[in-house]
């Protein structure tokens, strides 16, 4: 689905605001007049794109571009900032913020998951220092993992940020190379929340998701479950082109993407079109299932650049659809 020219129009968009600083949505708790500083300051890698997340996800983007297609034009350029930007030092600054007060709950738990994608990513390329560079950051979300989710008693079933199976789907693929310890840790409490779930009768989307709580549980599972799986989706979704799940397969819609919540229905669009692909060999009749795929990645594409509000993030989360 994805080729050389969508690519190189992803990478251009994304290379335009990666380190574009302004405007920029900070995640800080103030405990004094010392810690108001710029954001580049703050965040010596990832003050574009908006914001924290935007920014690590758009480096997760342009990285898997760039390694998918090493000979188109961009690839060159992406590379180069590469070099320049993730290399220890600025590594350290971004851990040195995490050690102030009041951090624990920064980025939890959407930032910590594609932060750990990131990881994984620039791992796939062990001829350069990236991922080596990368690495102190990548732990240090991980220990968070290790030490917040024995807490946390209840998923959180969300269309948000706060998406519990959303990040912890990033979490587990970069664990299973990385930390086998955390591997089990994410097993265990996603089969404590998740595993005796059934008959999903999903009321999506709410007016500001851009995921879908319902399929991003059980491509989460699916990751979870391996030979289980599908005796688990049987209970899960028992009929999942019936009404009771009309409404995971309709397009949302979108009415200002000028504003920035309202935008998230395209990513929901497009992070409903990688899940219906992600789960669609398990499904009765797959390719009812693709059809619906492509309804969703169509509805949304058009419009990755409408706005900055949604140009900031959205082709992230359609190369996801398109590649995962």
């Amino acid at each position: 689905m994805l080729d050389a020219a969508t690519a190189e129009r992803f990478a251009t968009l994304t290379l335009g605001h990666l380190t574009r600083e302004w405007p920029y949505k900070l995640d800080q708790v103030l405990n004094g007049p010392a810690d108001l500083a710029l954001p580049a300051t703050l965040h010596p890698i990832f003050h574009g794109s908006f914001d924290w997340h935007s920014c690590v996800h758009g480096w997760w983007q342009v990285m898997r571009l760039a390694r998918l297609f090493p000979t188109m034009d961009q690839a060159a350029a992406i590379e180069a900032l590469a070099d320049r930007m993730l290399v220890p030092h600025r590594v350290a600054g971004e851990v040195a913020y995490l050690d102030r007060p009041m951090t624990g709950g920064f980025e939890r738990p959407y930032g910590w998951g594609w932060l750990l994608a990131l990881h994984d990513e620039l791992a796939l390329r062990p001829d350069r220092p990236w991922a080596a560079a990368l690495e102190p950051l990548a732990r240090a979300f991980a220990a968070r993992f290790a030490a917040y989710l024995p807490k946390l008693l209840y998923p959180v079933r969300s269309g948000k940020h706060d998406s519990t199976a959303f990040a912890l789907i990033h979490a587990l693929r970069w664990a299973r190379t990385h930390d086998a310890a955390l591997v089990g840790v994410i097993e265990a409490r996603s089969r404590l929340w998740f595993g005796a779930d059934r008959a999903a009768h999903p009321w999506e989307p709410s007016g500001e998701d851009f995921l879908s709580a319902t399929l991003c549980e059980a491509v989460l599972m699916q990751d979870v479950l391996g030979a289980d799986f599908l005796a688990w989706l049987g209970a899960f979704l028992p009929h999942p082109y019936g009404a009771p799940t009309a409404c995971l397969r309709t397009p949302a819609v979108v009415t200002d993407r000028s504003d920035g919540r309202l935008a998230h229905l395209d990513g929901l669009n497009l992070a409903r079109a990688w899940c219906w692909q992600r789960l669609a060999d398990d499904l009765p009749e797959p390719t009812s299932a693709r059809v619906i795929a492509h309804a969703h990645l169509q509805a949304a594409l058009p419009h990755l650049a409408d706005d900055y509000m949604g140009e900031h993030w959205l082709a992230t989360f359609a190369l996801l659809a398109m590649t995962d």
